[in-house]
């Protein structure tokens, strides 16, 4: 019987229908907290929410993005005439390119056996013993080791020979100076985004304006400004590293990795023409003195003399530019608009939880408030109570004061 009386109590009860009433609470220090907190609120839903974030709108953060470069600029080396066939890595460009700065020549390299460099570990010895024939050191070493021990080049001290492309780079290599001239050498970024979901496909060079249509060179002379010049795509590397807060001369001795960040910040209920990039410049390698630090590859140019293969090895020191795009578009939507101002509406609700609890657990010190707000209603009154929690049956207020004979 319990059980079946316990069902039908909460059968009965879920069938019921509960209406709060209105408590005014006269008390000062409660009210300006109410107040404060729906402030705060509502301060923060249309300062940070609407105006901020724009939540009123639909927006895309994965646009499709298309990037072309080009390095330009010629410089002089000794007798040698640079241009960007020789230090421009990729020639075909891309959303990675970068320039050679200083180079470390290895001339007339050929397959011969030669001495093994000093630095490697094992590779110094007295006699042909120490030097295992075939070893090879797969991690710092050269080449295949012959089990000769022999002098190293023009040195007392001996080494094990190798064989392999000789001489060996660590020996042989000249270092070229630094190529400063570089400082003011241009990258040609082209770049077109598109946001498929507005239909909006933008791109960072403008129609050149009428008063320039005459000097079909424009783009060729330009350089990027931020006030004067947004839509130019020239980046002189002496900006770019400025930028990035680099020292050339370091870049030069060391190489680096710089990221061109080019970001679209579009609000597209604005004409298209406001849809226009910005760009931001950081280095991406690691700036400590590792040997892993900077940037450099190698590459080789191979020929033949006197009918032997032979070529000449360059480690090249450079920058390497890194061109990330990155998008976000948005544009007014009535169904976001609804979400975010149906959120904005239930949160003030918060306010009235927070005050109650204020109410109830540091002013309601003798449990007055309580009696009020919390009232258990068993069967229907033959007289009209005020209550929060209540049956009502016929016309009445269901509205109370509590603003005399509560002692706080």
């Amino acid at each position: 019987m319990g059980l079946c009386n316990y069902i039908r109590d909460y059968v009965l009860g879920f069938l019921d229908y509960e209406t709060p009433k209105v408590m005014v609470v006269k008390n000062r220090t409660l009210g300006v907290i109410y107040r404060g907190v729906q402030f705060l609120v509502i301060t923060y839903f249309i300062w940070y929410v609407f105006i901020s974030q724009k939540s009123y709108q639909d927006s895309e953060t994965r646009p499709e993005s298309s990037v072309y470069t080009r390095m330009k600029g010629t410089a002089v080396q000794g007798d040698h005439i640079l241009d960007t066939v020789e230090y421009a890595r990729p020639p075909e460009g891309g959303d990675v390119i970068s320039t050679i700065l200083r180079r470390e020549v290895t001339y007339d390299q050929k397959q011969d056996r030669c001495a093994e460099h000093f630095s490697v570990a094992t590779a110094n010895c007295t006699m042909d013993s120490d030097c295992i024939p075939g070893q090879m050191d797969l991690i710092a070493g050269h080449g295949r080791r012959t089990g000769r021990c022999v002098p190293y080049y023009n040195q007392t001290f001996k080494t094990c020979e190798i064989q392999t492309w000789c001489p060996i780079e660590d020996y042989a290599a000249i270092r070229e100076p630094p190529l400063l001239e570089a400082i003011n050498f241009t990258v040609f970024i082209r770049n077109s985004i598109h946001f498929p979901k507005f239909k909006v496909l933008r791109g960072n060079i403008k129609d050149i304006p009428p008063k320039k249509r005459n000097k079909p060179k424009y783009l060729n002379k330009c350089h990027y400004d931020a006030e004067k010049e947004p839509y130019c795509p020239n980046f002189r590397l002496g900006y770019i590293a400025d930028q990035a807060r680099e020292k050339f001369s370091e870049l030069c001795r060391t190489g680096g990795v710089i990221g061109v960040f080019i970001n679209w910040n579009c609000d597209l209920d604005l004409d298209s023409s406001h849809c226009k990039p910005t760009y931001s410049f950081r280095r991406l390698d690691v700036r400590k003195d590792l040997p892993s630090s900077g940037y450099y590859y190698r590459f080789a140019k191979y020929y033949s003399k006197d009918g032997v293969e032979s070529r000449t090895l360059i480690k090249a020191y450079g920058i390497r530019l890194d061109v990330i795009v990155q998008g976000h578009a948005g544009k007014f939507s009535p169904i976001p608009t609804i979400i975010s101002t149906v959120t904005a509406m239930t949160s003030v609700g918060i306010c009235s939880i927070i005050c109650d609890w204020i109410m109830l657990t540091i002013i309601d010190k003798n449990e007055v408030y309580s009696d009020k707000k919390f009232d258990d209603v068993s069967k229907e009154p033959t007289q009209p109570i005020s209550t929060e929690f209540s049956i009502i049956n016929r016309y009445g207020s269901d509205h109370s004061d509590l603003s005399e004979g509560v002692p706080l």
